[in-house]
């Protein structure tokens, strides 16, 4: 028997053996070594791509490994295998790991850049993309749809790696779900690096969203964990959950213009995320609710200064009978032990509410339904400063139920709730920009609610069996590292801050020649100064980066004149361009244009700063083309002279949401005698989560403007969502109308001088088209 038994077991080992020895690490060097490499490749082989630049490659790895040997495809040297130009990755299989690889400067001929999925029928299922980096991939224009990462199957993981900068439409990674084979997919987004991601301006620009309406019923089971999203800005959403059984945990949201939000299917368990704000923004939010059965526990809140759907807890109201692609009603919801410290106005229920607008929409589309049987208990809100209204309601709030929560709001007077209880509660610091109470507060009496004690661990993963009270955090924690090192997450092979490195200098301009000369070989960041008295340009000087023009002397602007072609700008913002122009005195021939983006292929945002100059004499002293978006657009005391049209934005009529520029501020300034145009600012399509464009115009004087404006309209405001016009002058203006402002948004005209102008008009609810 002791033979038989000895027998067998040196038969498996010799088996065992021989599946070792039958494993391979293949070096390849072109894709088509790459291709034959992967339609050999087995269980435990490892196929290394030699550093250097692989351009225009299209890259389907299928291949069938096993859980103790799965196929791997790493770069040689991690970060060094650049997957450049026309190309993308798929992948389709079981067990497969890649490792190492940097996407950029390149844009996907395909859906995506990498796939977890080949067709619908062929899908990845347990495989891996680490380690690995996606940057500068956009397509030419932002309307053009991709997606960076786009999960199909089941048991995927994206983990430890950097991904920033996308543009253009769609979600930076997304989850599929359509076909029973991607859903219940237990996906992980685990380790990763969310780097800044600009603002689109319009819908479909999350960094992550799970599921879509359509398929917002199916189970996910999705975790989104040990997350780090920076300036994550692209829109309202953040994350996009539409789907049920999601959970996001442990996540770092660091000053990033949007939202964590449960949009469609329901069940979300939002546990231990941390969120910063800054004081510079009131676009930062928090989480905004929607749904069924969610469970908000253990979150930190800091100086988030959002608003309505941005606002720090943003609980919605619902449509009666809601179809999946709008918005089901906040039902049977916890939100409990969560701690808000100096945000303003931290709670808001109801939001959304738009029984106001029910003349001019139709009834799919009236927010009427109020949260029911949801509970909120055992928080903390604390601010430094008195917050006159720390609870928002939009709506009524009869179905909410509030146990045990505790405010120090330095004993400022607001409209309170019953369980929301005035306490004297001081905060110390319990672990990098995380404060928790200063004593244990022993004395509250906590809510006991159905399973609150599953709520085991406080955000550190501190026991709350011995020791728990309100808010995020009952204790400093034991040996947990710093969630705001950022070392933790991503590659550590890649640089995080390489943009932020280069020295800038400067170059000193004293011909036309040596101007544009050094705008050739400026860097990121230079200054060009102006030296001669005059300059003439006879072709548009290319703005493809960071660069500021300045005129040498503040005791006179130096002028540049533009003879070039008609309808060419004298400055061409490029994708990445960003222009600050100071003391100069820039002068057209009436047919050319001051700026204008490029007319297509404007696959990035440009940024324009106009400080301190003359615009004078040009068709067009801003002509931003369709699918062009800025950020920040600032005119700050200077002088627009004799031009037949001004700023505009307008290009985007198919009333998708879609706008051209995120930003726009003219401070201090005068316009005189521009014909048309003056400010055309224009965002079609009712899209209520929207939370821009932005117009501030103060203190400028506008005189003799607007003599063949359409409709009679000096300023064209339609559609967005936050214009402030304050101590203006509007002085002999041949319009009807000097603005017509979005009342039920947050449009605003005050200390303004009108006369002999028109009229500035406030209009509630301004018609718009529906998008869905």
């Amino acid at each position: 028997m002791n033979k038989y038994i000895f027998l067998l077991a040196s038969v498996f080992l010799f088996v065992s053996c021989g599946e070792t020895s039958n494993t391979n690490t293949i070096t390849v060097k072109d894709i088509n070594e790459l291709n034959s490499a992967i339609s050999n490749a087995g269980p435990g082989d490892e196929i290394v791509m030699t550093n250097g630049e692989w351009k225009d490659v299209n890259i389907k790895f299928v291949g069938y490994g096993n859980e103790e040997s799965p196929i791997t495809l790493r770069a040689e040297t991690a970060g060094e295998v650049k997957i450049t130009g026309s190309s993308d990755l798929k992948l389709g299989g079981e067990h497969l790991i890649v490792n190492g690889l940097h996407f950029t400067n390149g844009a996907s001929p395909s859906q995506a850049v990498i796939d977890f999925g080949i067709s619908q029928d062929t899908v990845a299922n347990h495989t891996k993309v680490i380690n690995s980096v996606i940057t500068d991939f956009n397509k030419a224009q932002r309307n053009m749809t991709d997606l960076w990462v786009r999960f199909r199957g089941r048991h995927n993981e994206l983990d430890h790696c950097y991904i920033a900068g996308k543009s253009n439409r769609g979600p930076t990674v997304r989850i599929d779900l359509a076909g029973k084979n991607s859903i219940k997919n237990y996906h992980k987004i685990t380790n990763n690096y969310f780097g800044p991601r600009p603002p689109k301006g319009g819908p479909s620009a999350e960094t992550i969203q799970l599921g879509n309406s359509f398929t917002s019923m199916a189970p996910s089971h999705t975790l989104v964990a040990n997350n780090f999203f920076d300036h994550c800005n692209g829109e309202v959403e953040i994350i996009s959950s539409k789907t049920n059984f999601n959970e996001f945990r442990n996540n770092v949201f660091y000053k990033s213009e949007g939202s964590l939000v449960t949009r469609h299917g329901n069940y979300c368990i939002v546990d231990g995320n941390v969120f910063i704000g800054d004081d510079n923004s009131d676009q930062i939010g928090g989480i905004r609710l929607i749904g069924t059965g969610h469970w908000v526990t253990n979150n930190y809140f800091y100086n988030l200064n959002g608003q309505t759907f941005r606002s720090p807890l943003a609980v919605m109201n619902g449509i009666p009978k809601s179809p999946l692609n709008r918005y089901l009603q906040v039902t049977d919801v916890v939100v409990a032990n969560n701690s808000w410290v100096n945000c303003v106005s931290p709670w808001q229920f109801g939001v959304g509410s738009n029984i106001d607008q029910k003349d001019i929409l139709p009834k799919s589309e009236i927010r009427s339904a109020t949260p029911i049987r949801t509970i909120v208990a055992n928080n903390l809100i604390y601010n430094e400063t008195n917050d006159k209204q720390p609870i928002v309601r939009h709506d009524s709030i009869d179905g909410i139920l509030f146990k045990s929560n505790i405010i120090n709001n330095q004993g400022g007077i607001f409209n309170a709730v019953d369980g929301l209880i005035q306490e004297d509660v001081s905060m110390t610091v319990a672990k990098g920009n995380i404060l928790m109470p200063e004593q244990p507060l022993s004395d509250f009496e906590l809510y006991h609610g159905f399973e609150f004690d599953q709520i085991k661990t406080d955000l550190f993963g501190n026991s709350r069996a011995d020791k728990n009270m309100v808010g995020a955090v009952v204790d400093k924690p034991t040996g947990k590292t710093d969630m705001m090192n950022t070392s933790l997450y991503g590659p550590d092979w890649f640089n995080k801050d390489s943009s932020k490195n280069t020295t800038s200098k400067s170059h000193t301009a004293a011909t036309t020649k040596e101007l544009t000369t050094a705008l050739e070989s400026a860097i990121n960041g230079d200054t060009i100064i102006l030296s001669a008295e005059r300059y003439e340009i006879n072709n548009p000087l290319k703005i493809n980066k960071k660069l500021s023009i300045l005129g040498a002397s503040t005791n006179s602007k130096k002028t540049i004149v533009y003879n070039g072609p008609k309808e060419t700008p004298a400055f061409e913002m490029h994708p990445k361009g960003e222009l600050s122009l100071q003391n100069v005195h820039l002068n057209g021939q009436k047919e050319q244009y001051a700026f204008a983006s490029l007319k297509e292929n404007m696959s990035s945002l440009y940024n324009l700063n106009v400080v301190d100059c003359i615009i004078s004499d040009f068709d067009y002293v801003l002509k931003a083309y369709k699918y062009s978006f800025s950020e920040y657009i600032t005119f700050e005391s200077s002088s627009v002279l004799n031009c037949t049209n001004g700023l505009e934005l307008s290009e985007e009529v198919e009333d998708k949401g879609e706008y051209n520029a995120e930003n726009i501020v003219i401070n201090n300034c005068t316009f005189d005698s521009v014909a048309r145009n003056v400010i055309d600012y224009y965002r079609g399509g009712y899209d209520e989560s929207t939370v821009g464009g932005n117009l501030v115009v103060t203190n400028s004087t506008f005189t003799h403007c607007g003599p063949t404006a359409d409709s009679g309209l000096l300023l064209n405001t339609y559609g967005i969502i936050n214009v402030n016009l304050t101590n203006n002058e509007f002085i002999d203006n041949p319009v009807k109308l000097v603005a017509r402002l979005w009342g039920a948004k947050n449009n605003s005209a005050k200390d303004n001088v009108i006369k002999n102008s028109g009229e500035l008009i406030v209009q509630e609810n301004l018609p718009m088209k529906l998008m869905y």
